[in-house]
Formats: C-alpha cells, sequence, structure tokens
C-alpha cells in the first residue's frame, strides 16, 4: 500500500540543514594573526602571556588561541588543525637535541642496569631523527672524586670511549661523533673529595 506520508527523517532533514548552517554562521572564526599555545616535545604544557592594544590573554590549554593584538579568541585548536596552519613553520623548524645520561658502577667502566636500558634509547632516538637532519653526538665522560685526580681523568676517558666505540659499533648513522673527558671536574653533585657519588660517575651523551 502506498504511503504519500513523507518518512520522519526526509521531513528532517531540511531543518537539520539549516541547523548545520546556523550553527557554521556562528563558529568564531581564527583573526588574522593569532598565537597557538603547543605542548612541549615532552607533553607539558606551559602557558603564553599575549598583551596588545585589545588586552591580555593567558593561554595555559594546549591548542589555545589569542589574537596578536591581545584580543580573545573562544578557540581551542586540536592537533590536526595545528599542523595545517603551522606544518610549514613546524617542519622548518631544526631538530630539537637530545640529552642523556649513563651512569657507571664505581672505579670501572661497566654500566648500570638502567644505563644499558638507557643507551638503547640512546639508539632510538638516532634511529627515529629525519634523514635529513645533520646529527652531531658529543660524548663528554666524568667520574667521582675518589681516587686521584690524574686517575679520574684516565678513568672518564675510558668511560666516553667506551660509549663512542658502542655508538659507532651499533651501525646508526651519524654525522659526526665527538669525545671529551672531564675527570672529576664538572661534578653533576658537588661533593668533597674521595666521596663516592653515584650521579657523577657517568657519560653525557648529547645529540643535536
Amino acid at each position: 500500500m502506498k504511503n504519500d506520508r513523507p518518512h520522519p527523517s526526509a521531513a528532517r532533514a531540511p531543518w537539520l540543514v539549516l541547523a548545520v548552517l546556523l550553527l557554521s554562521a556562528c563558529a568564531p572564526s581564527l583573526p588574522r594573526s593569532y598565537v597557538v599555545l603547543v605542548p612541549d616535545p615532552d607533553g607539558a604544557v606551559g602557558q603564553v602571556v599575549v598583551s596588545g592594544p585589545k588586552g591580555q590573554q593567558v593561554l595555559t590549554q594546549a591548542g589555545q588561541v589569542a589574537a596578536i593584538d591581545g584580543g580573545a579568541v573562544n578557540i581551542v585548536m586540536n592537533h590536526a588543525q595545528v599542523d595545517a596552519a603551522f606544518g610549514d613553520a613546524k617542519a622548518a623548524q631544526p631538530v630539537l637535541p637530545g640529552h642523556f645520561m649513563l651512569y657507571f658502577m664505581s672505579g670501572n667502566t661497566q654500566l648500570t642496569a638502567a644505563s644499558e636500558k638507557e643507551f638503547q634509547n640512546i639508539l632510538s632516538y638516532l634511529m627515529t631523527r629525519p634523514p635529513q637532519a645533520m646529527t652531531e653526538v658529543v660524548v663528554v665522560g666524568h667520574t667521582d672524586t675518589v681516587g686521584s685526580d690524574a686517575d679520574n681523568v684516565v678513568l672518564s676517558t675510558q668511560r666516553a670511549t667506551l660509549v663512542a666505540e658502542r655508538l659507532r659499533a651499533s651501525g646508526v648513522k651519524f654525522t659526526s661523533l665527538k669525545q671529551e673527558s672531564h675527570g672529576e671536574k664538572n661534578l653533576l653533585v658537588p661533593t668533597a673529595d674521595n666521596v663516592d657519588e653515584p650521579r657523577n660517575r657517568r657519560v653525557q651523551v648529547t645529540v643535536r
């Protein structure tokens, strides 16, 4: 039996379209010049104060927008929108350096168990850097204050050499590798002489 009565969804369709149009018309638009707060590489979100002739806005939420003239903007951009708007600028930025710390057992060149895992993190970081990025690795050896200054210079050199050789043997590509040794100078944790401080028995690895 034929039913000439329109389907309920068909009857509502024009209103749905109108509602969408009305919502679109009411949605706030981005100003010509604006600032967006984006998270740090580790995911932390700080805050930015934007001041101008139209006022002052404090951005505290990732993706939050303020006009460059200090005017308020009721918009929070998601990750995809930020990438679409600033993709070219982000791509032009230099790759941020990576900083790693490897710790050693007392008096020798044996990495701690935790630092063996951290060494693998260094390799993973190197492998994920963009192929076009210039990758310079700097390895700096240190000791605590146990023993003589001369012996600690030798030990810090041995620690730096161990890490440098393992990086070279890993097969991971980098542009250059520089090695330094500071002995018991530049302590991470200042101590008196002949103090066994685990945090000072270290090799710092910087990738930039």
